[in-house]
């Protein structure tokens, strides 16, 4: 029976190598020049620190500028309120999300659903497995998941005959 898997991930080469290249930006960045700036890249997320809140300010939109550019997602990048210490040093947390957790699968499942494709629908491991006896019908799912926007990246990975 033919299947595939809706998936929602963040390619981690391509967050390191926009990283990398915000790294390189702020090095030769005069406004940034005398200010102790840092990008910590931890698992499934990044830490943005500075001198202050307008550095702070810069640094954000130099990663977030990189990361659009590289092709990451940014429906899967969560802006952590920023930190403001009373001496004025500055920090803030993106979080990186990787699959499809409980409410939004739910909520990909139920559109699915409701259209009344001839196709099963299950979460398993943090992405959505479809299944159905026609490529057709597959392929309708496929084009109504594109079409709509769920608050998440989607991706479709596994087609299998």
């Amino acid at each position: 029976m033919p299947s595939f898997d809706i998936v929602s991930e963040v390619d981690k080469q391509e967050v390191d190598n926009a990283l990398n290249q915000a790294r390189k930006e702020i090095a030769t960045r005069f406004d940034l020049k005398d200010a102790k700036t840092e990008i910590i890249h931890e698992k499934e997320r990044i830490m943005l620190t500075a001198d202050d809140a307008a550095h702070l300010k810069s640094l954000r939109e130099i990663a977030i500028g990189k990361l659009s550019k590289r092709g990451v997602d940014l429906r899967n990048i969560e802006q952590v309120e920023p930190e403001i210490s009373s001496v004025g040093h500055a920090r803030q947390e993106l979080k990186i999300t990787q699959g499809l957790e409980g409410t939004k699968a739910k909520e990909i499942i139920q559109a699915i659903k409701s259209q009344g494709f001839k196709v099963q629908s299950q979460l398993q491991d943090r992405q959505i497995r479809v299944t159905g006896k026609k490529k057709d019908d597959l392929q309708a799912v496929i084009q109504f998941v594109r079409g709509r926007d769920f608050g998440v990246a989607t991706g479709f990975k596994n087609f299998r005959d």
